[in-house]
């Protein structure tokens, strides 16, 4: 049974009141300590602590099958809100209430949510299976009600299954009703990771994965060792755009439709991805036909970049101009000029740029993986440059998150850290055992092993990445601080065999999933339950 199907039998079994009830038992043990309800009391006490407008913007948001036009000719049979991807994007003002129908019109009674990725919102409306809600069956609707009151750059996707590397997701943007920045317009960049419909789909691809490569017979090329990432030193199958399916390779007689080999970058310390994508996308546009921005010589824009890819990171770049670099994942900080900027599954940036005259590429370079996504901006006379352009930006100035440091008015002041844990990232490909503390999530039993915090209290989670892989990990409800001066996030690059420490403040209640963004790593066991004690 693949894995959209495993979750949707799981999930169509629980209610709203049942999936509370799951979170927060203990399934027999005495030791686990009582969690505070997704809907309970503490959580409607903070909410109405949130400063809100009065105002509500309404929309419906169909999760349904879709042929997407990639551009070029290329057509992907896949599944996205309301018939295109990226989704139709939502802006309201910050203490705008959203109201959200999902209405789940997906294939094969297959259940799905959406959750709204760094939004710090009440628990209940997170959108997590089985932990926050009960996942929407099909042909069934489900109302998201919130109140964003924290402005910035945001997007929205499913939490259930691979469901994210389809075509269902769309930005989310707040706007500040005293924006300091100034500019003359902005646009939105979604950069994305694309396989549906082309080559095969998520679960073909998770299929192959699970497999694992310990079988495989790699030759010379073989690495061994706890992490389990045994031959992914071979190399020259990535990087192709192809709109078809060719013969899929073997290892040790394995099939490699899917898993990539060969992905190196000294950026990301090593292993770049697992994931063989047929194309890379920005604003659902293939590099042959690439969305173009239409603006004039001297503007100045601001881009929004989202990535909602499933397993690539993006080396962005803007042919003939700097990027200032004002916000990461929504949160002001310390302007910084670049040449490009890295960004990871799940992170947001927002840069601002002077447009030039004449016509410009902006490349998503997809880190390690030797393909890239492409769009244009426009401003003047010219021709457009070849779809594998890769402009000198790309190897100019570039900084990581860990190089930024916050704005001072979203700095966390100084205080004694109440409560620490360890979050030891273990697993790797041998075996494709990905996991928290060497223990993969259990989507039956949510509430087996929290990492427990008490409302008001200041919590520091130590990262310690002991795989050969990079992972983008993200925490709902929350954002944090990169050490004690660094950004304000809720997504963040740990590198292997390194450790990243982040703190933040326990102010909003419930249960909370802390998780790797790559869809994949995330979804065989990546993940564990960040939970307030009652």
């Amino acid at each position: 049974m693949n894995s959209t199907n495993r979750r949707s039998v799981l999930l169509a079994g629980l209610g709203v009141a049942g999936a509370g009830a799951l979170a927060a038992c203990s399934g027999g043990s005495n030791a686990t300590p009582t969690l505070v309800n997704p809907s309970g009391s503490a959580v409607a006490a903070t909410e109405k602590k949130r400063k809100g407008t009065g105002r509500t913007q309404q929309v419906t948001l169909t999760a349904a099958p879709a042929m997407l036009d990639l551009g070029g000719g290329v057509m992907a049979r896949s599944w996205a809100f309301n018939g295109q991807a990226p989704g139709k994007g939502i802006r309201l003002a910050a203490g705008d209430t959203l109201a959200a129908e999902l209405s789940n019109q997906l294939p094969d009674k297959t259940a799905t949510s959406i959750h709204w990725h760094g939004i710090a919102m009440r628990n209940d409306m997170d959108g997590v299976p089985p932990v926050t809600q009960q996942a929407v069956r099909a042909g069934a609707n489900f109302t998201y009600r919130f109140i964003a009151d924290a402005p910035g750059t945001y997007f929205f996707h499913p939490h259930v299954g691979v469901q994210l590397d389809r075509g269902l997701y769309a930005p989310l943007v707040v706007e500040d009703p005293k924006e300091p920045l100034a500019y003359d317009d902005e646009w939105v960049v979604v950069l994305d990771d694309w396989v549906d419909g082309v080559t095969g789909t998520p679960e073909d691809v998770l299929a192959e994965l699970r497999q694992g490569m310990g079988g495989m017979d790699m030759g010379d090329h073989s690495r061994s060792g706890s992490s389990g990432h045994e031959g992914h030193g071979m190399g020259g199958m990535e990087g192709m755009e192809t709109g078809s399916s060719s013969p899929s390779p073997t290892a040790g007689g394995m099939s490699t439709k899917f898993m990539l080999m060969g992905a190196e970058s000294e950026l990301l310390g090593g292993d770049a991805g697992d994931v063989k994508y047929p194309y890379h996308l920005v604003n659902g546009r293939v590099p042959a036909d690439p969305d173009v921005y239409q603006g004039k010589p001297g503007r100045r824009v601001r881009l929004r970049v989202i990535n909602a890819g499933g397993d690539t990171a993006y080396r962005l770049a803007l042919g003939g101009h700097k990027l200032t670099i004002t916000h990461t994942d929504g949160f002001p900080v310390e302007h910084k000029q670049v040449d490009s900027l890295l960004i990871g599954m799940g992170e947001r940036y927002d840069v601002l740029v002077t447009l030039g005259d004449g016509v410009f590429p902006l490349v998503a370079l997809a880190e390690g993986k030797n393909a890239t996504g492409l769009a244009l901006v426009r401003t003047g006379a010219g021709s457009a440059p070849p779809k594998t352009v890769r402009p000198k930006e790309l190897n100019g100035r570039i900084l990581t998150a860990s190089q930024l440091r916050a704005a001072d008015d979203v700095r966390l002041p100084s205080r004694k850290v109440d409560r620490v844990h360890r979050v030891e990232l273990t697993g790797g490909m041998g075996k494709y055992n990905w996991a928290i503390n060497g223990k993969a999530f259990a989507m039956d039993d949510p509430a087996a092993a929290p990492l427990t915090i008490e409302d008001g209290q200041r919590v520091r989670l130590d990262f310690v990445n002991t795989t050969e892989m990079w992972h983008p990990m993200h925490l709902h409800g929350h954002t944090y601080q990169l050490g004690n001066s660094g950004p304000r996030k809720d997504t963040a690059i740990v590198l292997p065999k390194k450790k990243l420490s982040v703190i933040f403040d326990a102010d909003n209640p419930g249960q909370w999933m802390l998780h790797c963004h790559n869809a994949y790593h995330g979804e065989v066991g990546m993940m564990a339950l960040v939970a307030y004690q009652s």
